[in-house]
Formats: C-alpha cells, sequence, structure tokens
C-alpha cells in the first residue's frame, strides 16, 4: 500500500495513520486490563468472556505491531537511510520479542478456558511484560518515524 505512494508525504503520512490505529488498539486493550485487574470487583462468571477479548486484542495488537507496524518504521527508517534508527530498533526487538512470548502464553493459557484461579497473578506478569514492550515501542516511533517527521512535511 504505502510503497506505490509517489511522495514523501503520501508515502510516511501515512505511517502516522497505521500508528495512531496501533496506539488506539493500545489503549482500548489497556481499558480492558485495567479493568480485569479491579479484583475487587472480580465476578468470575463475567470474567471469562473479557478475558477471552483480552486474549484477542493482545494478539492482534502484538500481530500488528510485528507484521505492520515495525515493518512501516522501518522501512522508513532505511529511505531516509537513518542507520543509527535502524540499529537501535535491534536492540529495541530483544526488549520485545520476550514480550510477544508471554502475551501467546497468556492467550493460549486464557483463550480456551474458564480456570480462572491463576488470572490475578498472571495479569501481573502479563501488565509487567506489556509496560517493557510500550516503553520499546514508545522509543521505537521516536527514533524511527518521530526523527523524520520535519522530512515529510
Amino acid at each position: 500500500m504505502l510503497e506505490k505512494c509517489a511522495t514523501a508525504k503520501e508515502r510516511w503520512g501515512g505511517v502516522s495513520d497505521i500508528i495512531d490505529r496501533w496506539l488506539q488498539a493500545r489503549q482500548d486493550m489497556l481499558v480492558l486490563y485495567c479493568k480485569l485487574s479491579d479484583f475487587d470487583a472480580f465476578e468470575p462468571e463475567q470474567h471469562g468472556d473479557k478475558v477471552r477479548t483480552l486474549c484477542q486484542m493482545l494478539v492482534d495488537y502484538s500481530s500488528a505491531g510485528h507484521f505492520e507496524v515495525y515493518k512501516q518504521l522501518v522501512n522508513e527508517a532505511k529511505e531516509f537511510g537513518d542507520t543509527e534508527a535502524i540499529s537501535e530498533a535491534v536492540e529495541l526487538y530483544t526488549k520485545i520479542d520476550p514480550t510477544t512470548d508471554v502475551i501467546l502464553d497468556f492467550n493460549d493459557k486464557y483463550q480456551e478456558t474458564d480456570d480462572l484461579d491463576a488470572l490475578r497473578n498472571d495479569l501481573s506478569q502479563l501488565g509487567d511484560a506489556l509496560e517493557t514492550r510500550f516503553a520499546a515501542e514508545d522509543r521505537l516511533i521516536a527514533v524511527m518515524h518521530d526523527a523524520h517527521k520535519d522530512l515529510v512535511a
């Protein structure tokens, strides 16, 4: 899609839209995560569906990151010859990849079960992983996209 655009603004302005949608998905996911983490209002019979919804949101979010957003960010950095950003991206991926494993493990455990006995602990571990992931992703956006905004204008 973006590869067919003629000008830098057409080409890389679309990355902003992709990032905006992705960050909105992150926010929506976090809202549900926070609701599930409120164990004062814990109702096991209602949480099963919410946990499965969170699983789907987590997988969709991480997939979009790996297969759409990161790819576009790297392409943008390459287009602008930003070798420093690409080098930093490699380092940031080493922080992001283990969080993907945590997300997939959480999904595998909760997608098909109503056994929520370990949910509190698993949500805590997931929250730690998400915090690490979001910090690395935010840095990735800063060094690979925000750094080129003026060049696109």
